[in-house]
């Protein structure tokens, strides 16, 4: 068996998790809690398959392949291998523009 990679979630990412969850859990929130645990399994799940998720489409349209993404409907979770390390970047709803997202972020930077 291969190594395992160590995952590591941006405080941008968990900010946009525990918004997603906080907005699910006004309505329902045993819901809230199953997806947030079904989510920390699939990042979780990167220690082992860290290339299972695919390239940013988005930026791979502009020539940049070292992002990738798993999508969890309706959400997308982007991250980024280094070295023997996954880091969680975003957590980012599918509805929205994501290239609008990703763009204000780069801009704040």
């Amino acid at each position: 068996m291969s190594a395992r990679y160590k995952v590591l979630w941006t405080e941008v990412a968990e900010r946009d998790l525990g918004e997603a969850i906080a907005y699910i859990a006004k309505e329902n929130p045993g819901n809230a809690r199953n997806l947030l645990d079904a989510i920390r399994q699939k990042a979780a799940d990167l220690e082992n398959f860290p290339e299972r998720g695919r390239i940013v489409p988005e930026l791979q349209e502009q020539g940049i392949s070292v992002y990738r993404e798993l999508v969890i409907a309706p959400w997308r979770l982007q991250y980024r291998i280094a070295d023997r390390e996954v880091f969680v970047l975003a957590f980012i709803d599918s509805r929205r523009n994501v290239e609008d997202i990703l763009l204000q972020r780069f801009i704040r930077g």
